[in-house]
Formats: C-alpha cells, structure tokens, sequence
C-alpha cells in the first residue's frame, strides 16, 4: 500500500526521490515512517524503469 501518495509512476519516483534527498536516511526508513510496502513501492517503479540505489540513496 503506498499511503498519500501519488499513483502516477512518474509523479511518485518524483516526489520519493525528493523525500529520500531530503528528509530520509534510506528507502527502508521512508517506508517504515510512512507505513509503505517497501516491495510495492519498488514494484511500482519498476513499471518506468526506476530501481532504488541504496549508495545514491534515490531511484534512478
């Protein structure tokens, strides 16, 4: 479940990305807090050809 936020795989890697530069350690800690399935959110991105990069700490 990815709880408040955008469906749109485009809008979403957008507005994560932006909370992993600026309010988040690691994608573990932003879905922990925000209560979001870490597999789904990944999944979902997946769709446009976005992977998580834990050294960036961003999807790219």
């Amino acid at each position: 479940m990815l709880n408040g936020l955008p469906s749109d795989p485009m809008i979403l890697v957008s507005v994560v990305n932006t909370k992993l530069r600026d309010f988040y350690p690691s994608l573990q800690a932003l879905c922990d807090d925000m209560g979001i399935n870490e597999a789904e959110l990944k999944e979902k991105l997946a769709q446009v050809d976005y992977e998580y990069d834990a050294g960036k700490n961003q999807f790219v």
